[in-house]
């Protein structure tokens, strides 16, 4: 039997692995404060460096700045920066000489490998600026999961191009790593904190206590007068205080950050900077999302974990130098793996997400902050993904319907990816399955530091190939790439022989 363009429906369906690996550089690292114990030991730092003469800070610093300096972007504020968050810390004045300020600085500040341990779970996206390329020629942004010491992971990036003939380029990376502004939200809103507030079930008492002492519309600043205040008029202070401190984790994690404008995309890392994302940032799913007048925004799905809940956020971006960082909130922003399509469906936001841990599941919102309800799309149905299914990634508009890429776990926690096609006006309607996965870890794939495991945060269309960045055994990255039509044409087989 013929497809619509005169090929055999059941003609082999080929992905291509590209000569093109990602590996982790535990080269590259960022600088973090050192908190060697408590105030009693900064104390203790801060005493013994004014035991030093002014030539020996001064010997001191220049041997520190010689082994450092190359190693970082401004190596001296960062240094500056730590200190003054020690004076913070322990409630002593800023009224040291600048060498032996900068010096006592680098006493509490240490390196971090990012990506020491593992890159893995990329996502790409066509970059923001496709400026000076040949024709037939386009540029991407990819994003990975870094690992390093204490599993904590960050968000990093690489740039490349891929090429009229259907190769790969990707920018070179340098070790530096930009040092980025973390930003409080400026204000919030009442009703949507208050909102906010009851997802994460924090009482209502609690919450009266606090949010009847503010405006319609708040600072941080005052967040934290309201909480001291409500805490001064509890009756019972001890019960209240987990309740303080939810609503400061909540406002705590929605936050700006001012990206380096001169920094490549390899310099930039995404790392925790809130207690809720203490034990990471995992798993960021990108999307270049077009509204319905034409404006362009870069939103981004993730997990923050701190070692106990996950808490899924959304990152968001128009020109790659202000990113905002928010909570996902609402009945059904649980689990992992939610994924945002590119574009409205009647009106509505969409997304693709996994609330049971288990089955996909398709979602609709006005607001792309909240998501209240949930319809399931499809439960494990193949013995590659008997254990669970979920995405890989925000789902891809093609003439046929959204391409939907997935992963499936099997026997012995295997991982692969497979794919499904969903009805494009109405994506809760599935069109066709894979019913086997394009992608399972080769022999030379499968150790690592996950063992067994292909995962994808995200695929690109380009010159009708789908190009699909995929991790190994959380270790290293590949690409493949595998011709759009064929792909399309073996889902529209799956249908047609569902319905024989």
């Amino acid at each position: 039997m013929e497809s619509p363009n005169g090929k055999s429906k059941r003609s082999a369906l080929k992905v291509r692995r590209l000569p093109v690996t990602l590996t982790s550089d535990m080269r590259r690292v960022i600088t973090r404060f050192f908190d060697p114990g408590g105030e009693a030991r900064i104390c203790s730092i801060v005493d013994r460096v004014n035991t030093l003469s002014g030539g020996q800070v001064d010997r001191l610093l220049d041997e520190v700045l010689a082994k450092f300096r190359a190693r970082h972007v401004n190596i001296a504020s960062v240094f500056d920066e730590n200190y003054r968050t020690a004076m913070t810390m322990i409630g002593r004045s800023d009224d040291l000489s600048h060498n032996r300020r900068l010096l006592t600085g680098s006493y509490l500040t240490a390196e971090y490998s990012i990506e020491s341990a593992a890159l893995f779970n990329p996502s790409i996206v066509p970059h923001h600026s496709q400026r000076n390329l040949p024709a037939g020629a386009a540029r991407f942004i990819m994003s990975l999961r870094a690992t390093g010491e204490g599993h904590v992971s960050s968000i990093v990036f690489r740039s490349g191009v891929i090429t009229a003939d259907n190769q790969i380029q990707i920018d070179p990376s340098g070790r530096l790593a930009r040092t980025i502004r973390v930003i409080p939200d400026s204000q919030y809103d009442k009703p949507l904190f208050r909102r906010k507030l009851k997802d994460i079930d924090v009482p209502d008492s609690a919450v009266d206590l606090v949010l009847d002492r503010l405006a319609d519309a708040f600072t941080l600043t005052q967040l934290e007068h309201a909480i001291t205040e409500a805490r001064d008029a509890a009756a019972e202070k001890l019960s209240l205080e987990p309740s303080l401190q939810d609503i400061r984790w909540l406002a705590q994690s929605n936050y700006q950050l001012e990206l380096p404008r001169e920094a490549e995309a390899s310099e930039v890392v995404i790392f925790p900077q809130t207690s809720n994302e203490s034990h990471g940032i995992e798993d960021l799913r990108m999307v270049r999302f077009v509204d319905d007048d034409g404006a362009v925004t870069y939103y981004g799905t993730c997990t923050a974990f701190d070692g106990y809940r996950v808490l899924p956020q959304l990152i968001e971006t128009r020109d790659f130098s202000m990113v905002g960082v928010h909570t996902i909130n609402g009945a059904c922003a649980k689990n992992k793996g939610m994924a945002l399509f590119p574009r409205r469906i009647g009106g509505h936001y969409a997304m693709c997400s996994r609330i049971d841990g288990e089955n996909l599941y398709i979602m609709f919102s006005d607001i792309v902050h909240f998501w209240e309800t949930a319809e399931l799309l499809q439960t494990p149905k193949n013995p590659w993904e008997f254990v669970q299914i979920g995405n890989c990634g925000s789902p891809l508009e093609t003439p046929e319907g959204w391409l939907l890429l997935t992963h499936g776990v099997g026997p012995m926690r295997t991982y692969g990816i497979g794919a499904m096609l969903l009805d494009i006006n109405d994506p809760t309607k599935v069109i066709g399955c894979l019913d086997k996965p394009l992608i399972t870890p080769t022999e030379k794939e499968r150790d690592g530091y996950v063992p067994n495991v292909a995962y994808s945060c995200g695929a690109m269309i380009h010159n009708g190939y789908l190009y699909l960045p995929f991790a190994t055994s959380d270790r290293i990255t590949r690409i493949a790439m595998v011709s759009l039509d064929s792909l399309l044409n073996r889902l529209m087989v799956s249908l047609s022989h569902k319905r024989i």
